[in-house]
């Protein structure tokens, strides 16, 4: 399941988020492992409680989204299947660039859910438009309500902000285009498979092509459902939105339980979601890097240095080492699962 190339973003992904703790620990001179002992003993337990919950959420949510779409289809998976769909996105999208291995694990692991590809394909595709539009919309709520924090950001994140933005807007027309356009996404499989040809990286690509050729009416015979099924599209929108919501939550837990005030909750909220919005503007693992830039950028303008270093250490840990280590662990369980599944219907044959 995880070759050569996978295993080299693993270690790129390792390395970087080494390199950005290091960092975000050498700016805040004031910072020690024993002070920040120190300020986990004296935080409000309740709110980390919350934080967690919340960051467990990012996980839970995206597999009911993707469940509320199969079921429209005729496909019910239990929890558990959705827990270990979305735990496979999240983990692989943190470890590859532009999160382009997220998609694929996902989609393993629906196929041997015995999940038809041509299915599978256009689930991923819808969830991944509902996905999308569930941050544009959390962005466009956030600049109508509270413009002012944007003006806190340094223009170097203003312009990373902006692009993340565009970014967004143009991968979900790509997405629409895809979804509704089945003979230009046959034509980029096409393409995909002949260049892995050309590489020698895809054996017998001829063959590959054809069987792509034959599933495609499989595929447009599901998109035509989908598009008729708008109880499943609003299901699939209002998940993904519940997702990026409870990320965006843990940021806001966190300063409550560093005994920050209520009256700067939604600030707090604002400014994560901005940061959420930008981090997508660079094709870096997790937007690691520039997620903890802009996050520090963005704190540091509602509250003062010490407190903005250990709110972005302290809420980015949790949203997305934690997150991504737990998604690791059901993605290393689901997959022994599976292959011992394999091996008992070999050994039946």
């Amino acid at each position: 399941m995880i070759n050569k190339k996978k295993f080299v973003w693993i270690i790129i992904s390792v390395v970087l988020a080494v390199l950005t703790i290091i960092t975000v620990l050498s700016q805040a001179e004031d910072m020690s492992i024993e002070s920040m002992k120190e300020v986990l003993r004296n935080a409000d337990f309740r709110w980390i409680v919350a934080a967690v919950a919340a960051m467990l959420g990012f996980i839970f949510f995206e597999g009911e989204a993707i469940r509320s779409i199969l079921r429209s289809l005729g496909y019910r998976r239990g929890a558990g299947s959705g827990l270990l769909f979305a735990s496979a996105d999240v983990y692989f999208s943190a470890i590859t660039p532009s999160a382009s291995g997220g998609q694929p694990a996902s989609a393993y692991f629906m196929m041997k859910s015995n999940i038809p590809g041509p299915i599978t394909t256009a689930v991923l595709i819808l969830n991944l438009i509902m996905y999308t539009m569930a941050i544009i919309t959390i962005g466009f709520i956030c600049i109508i309500t509270a413009p002012h924090i944007f003006t806190n950001f340094s223009f170097l994140s203003k312009i990373l902000i902006a692009a993340g933005y565009i970014i967004l807007i143009v991968l979900l027309v790509i997405f629409i285009t895809l979804l509704t356009r089945a003979e230009i996404l046959e034509g980029i499989c096409i393409k995909v498979i002949n260049l892995g040809g050309k590489l020698r990286l895809v054996r017998r690509h001829e063959h590959f092509i054809e069987v792509l050729r034959s599933k495609m009416s499989d595929y447009a015979e599901c998109v035509t459902q989908l598009k008729g099924n708008y109880r499943a599209i609003i299901c699939s929108y209002f998940w993904n939105l519940a997702q990026r919501i409870s990320q965006i939550c843990v940021s806001v837990f966190i300063y409550m339980a560093l005994g920050g005030k209520i009256e700067r909750a939604y600030d707090i909220w604002v400014t994560q979601s901005m940061v959420a919005i930008g981090s997508n503007c660079v094709p870096i693992p997790g937007g690691m890097g520039v997620a903890d830039y802009l996050m520090l950028d963005g704190f540091k303008g509602i509250m003062d240095r010490a407190s903005a270093f250990q709110l972005e250490l302290f809420s980015r840990s949790l949203s997305f080492y934690v997150c991504i280590l737990i998604s690791a662990v059901v993605v290393i369980i689901g997959y022994i699962i599976i292959k011992k599944k394999d091996k008992r219907e070999m050994e039946k044959c």
